[in-house]
């Protein structure tokens, strides 16, 4: 049953994840954590936005997550669990729980450092950003981001209301 159980784990993290590795070498003076999380639609699609300071980060995603971060910060149930919502289900039954986010930017694509905590252990997975922010949403873990990131990617927030994306 043990056996099981790490299976069961295993093919949810893995579904989500790419590697296990460890954390983005970031100082803590150079973090930022990001205050809220916003999702949007733009005329190139759903985007979810980081807020940290007076700047904002757009990141673009798929319906599908878009979907599962806003029922997450809305609190709406869905009729039927999307992955996220699965993946903490899984987590929570073995008492797992995301911890932090870490946002990066690298060759231009957004990338996510997903840290676990699971039976005392730590361990910090390589996935998408999108589904990082999503779990983070969902376990109401902190999102943090790299100064260099804020004041390369991060858009001066005016309103956000009337941003241009």
């Amino acid at each position: 049953m043990r056996r099981l159980r790490q299976l069961v784990i295993g093919i949810g993290i893995a579904s989500l994840c790419l590697t296990v590795g460890e954390a983005p070498g970031q100082s803590e003076g150079l973090q930022v954590q990001v205050r809220d999380v916003e999702v949007r639609l733009s005329d190139h699609g759903p985007v979810v936005l980081l807020k940290a300071e007076n700047k904002v980060i757009p990141i673009f995603v798929d319906a599908t997550v878009a979907g599962s971060i806003q029922a997450a910060l809305t609190g709406q149930k869905l009729s039927r669990p999307l992955s996220h919502d699965l993946m903490r289900t899984i987590l929570d039954s073995f008492g797992g729980k995301v911890t932090q986010v870490i946002i990066t930017l690298k060759e231009g694509i957004f990338r996510g450092a997903l840290t676990v905590v699971m039976n005392d252990k730590t361990r910090v997975f390589d996935s998408r950003s999108s589904d990082a922010i999503a779990l983070a949403v969902h376990f109401k873990a902190p999102i943090v981001i790299g100064r260099d990131l804020l004041d390369s990617a991060g858009k001066v927030m005016q309103d956000s209301k009337t941003l241009t994306l």
